[in-house]
């Protein structure tokens, strides 16, 4: 006898029901948290049995108050299954007696101690998984599962799998036996309406149910995976960052070294005076803990670079400050100027008998930030700027940290004309304190 189509449709619904409901809570942060935890407190199972059972309780609800012509939304017994094997037993036995309580007072009396048991079983199962991505691994397919204990040395995860298969299959043969109890005392079954049952109707039903309970096990764990990888990229981003900015501080800290061994013969007293700005930088980097940092603290920290360079070039290097007011509450990259800067006194300046001036500028574009850095040194030849950002240590270091931190929503580029100076231009999205950084990994130069 073949499968009645009508219970074929109601059996395609509940899948369909199933996966949509899985989806409707991916859509909440909380539970999205939930799902990544794999230790939870008490108050965190409970809060969310009460979430998971909001959302099945309402399919059971559902099929009540419209007298069962609704009966794929009642995903009551996979709903309790799923929480236990999700949140444990805790988890699983309040999810099933929330979640059955409208069908207890539809005189389903059989319902809150079946959806219990089936909760506290979700658990067990929970516990004797070999490890703990175990429950978002297991294969629903048998034959699978088979090929896999005599493919592989390691036979847990296959053994666990069809132990999950035949726990959910138990728990339907359970609800399939109470549902023959008399009217008020058993439950709710999609199979009990049609009797006789032939053989593949039997099996309809019970793969309804399997992959009714793993549809969103599956659908969270690639909800769960995505965040997993965005996270992991994120860490990989900061750590990237952090080697970044250890990369700036020695070459910031070698060449001042070099200024003081070359003062220490020449003006002792002068050399001491480095000494001192130097221990006022490295204070102020010790204490630095954060990736963004204040324009007006950024441009404080140039000025004790520059209060070094003075000392030395003396009155060969000037310094002209051209900031927008309004931009000095604005967040940029910390340490994002000193290398700029040092680049146009040690490569435009240095080198000039006459010395010459750099230009710090900020505005606000729009919504964008933008600080450029001007000297009227020697310039840079056209051959070496086309591939400065690859080769230059403290251009090549800013512009990472940029790529790292705004992805490819900022800008940064070199003008330079051979003995007439360069510029550094950088633009930005407008920062400001509280406001979160997107890290990614986009090219971003002009």
């Amino acid at each position: 006898m073949p499968v009645h189509p009508q219970l074929l449709v109601i059996l395609l619904v509940k899948l369909a029901v199933a996966a949509s409901l899985a989806s409707i809570l991916t859509r909440s942060q909380r539970f999205q948290r939930m799902l990544l935890r794999e230790e939870r407190t008490l108050a965190q199972r409970v809060q969310m049995a009460v979430v998971c059972a909001a959302i099945f309780g309402s399919g059971v609800a559902a099929r009540v108050l419209t007298h069962d012509a609704y009966s794929a939304v009642d995903l009551g017994l996979e709903g309790s299954l799923v929480m236990g094997m999700l949140g444990g037993y805790v988890t699983g036995l309040l999810s099933g007696v929330l979640i059955s309580i409208p069908a207890m007072f539809n005189g389903e009396l059989m319902s809150m101690p079946l959806l219990a048991a089936v909760g506290v079983l979700g658990g067990l199962l929970r516990d004797v998984a070999p490890d703990k991505e175990a429950i978002w691994k297991f294969s629903p397919f048998p034959d699978l599962s088979l090929w896999r204990m005599v493919r592989k040395h390691d036979l847990r995860l296959p053994a666990f799998s069809l132990l999950c298969i035949l726990a959910i299959l138990l728990s339907e043969l359970m609800r399939t036996a109470i549902a023959r109890f008399p009217h008020g005392i058993g439950v709710f079954a999609l199979q009990q309406r049609w009797v006789p049952l032939s053989p593949l109707t039997v099996v309809a039903v019970y793969a309804t149910t399997l992959f009714a309970t793993v549809l969103p096990i599956k659908v969270w764990n690639s909800n769960r995976n995505e965040k997993k990888l965005e996270q992991q990229q994120l860490s990989l981003n900061e750590a990237k960052l952090a080697a970044l900015s250890r990369q700036i501080n020695p070459h910031f800290l070698f060449n001042t070294l070099n200024s003081v061994t070359s003062l220490i013969r020449l003006d002792p007293d002068q050399a001491r005076q480095v000494v001192y700005k130097l221990s006022n930088i490295l204070r102020r980097l010790l204490r630095q803990q954060e990736n963004l940092t204040a324009l007006r603290e950024e441009l404080s920290f140039i000025d004790d670079y520059l209060a070094i360079e003075m000392i030395r070039f003396g009155d060969k290097l000037r310094v002209v400050k051209d900031i927008d007011p309004s931009t000095l509450d604005m967040l940029v990259p910390s340490m994002l100027l000193q290398p700029i800067v040092e680049n146009s006194i040690r490569h435009g300046l240095s080198s000039k008998v006459d010395g010459g001036t750099v230009r710090l500028k900020s505005r606000m574009l729009g919504d964008r930030l933008q600080i450029l850095v001007e000297d009227d040194g020697v310039g840079i030849p056209e051959s070496k700027l086309a591939t400065l950002f690859e080769l230059g240590i403290g251009v090549n270091n800013v512009n990472e940290r940029l790529k790292v931190l705004f992805g490819d929503d900022y800008k940064m580029w070199i003008d330079s004309r051979m003995g007439e100076g360069t510029i550094t231009g950088i633009e930005l999205p407008e920062q400001v304190s509280g406001t979160v950084v997107r890290a990614e990994s986009f090219a971003g130069t002009l």
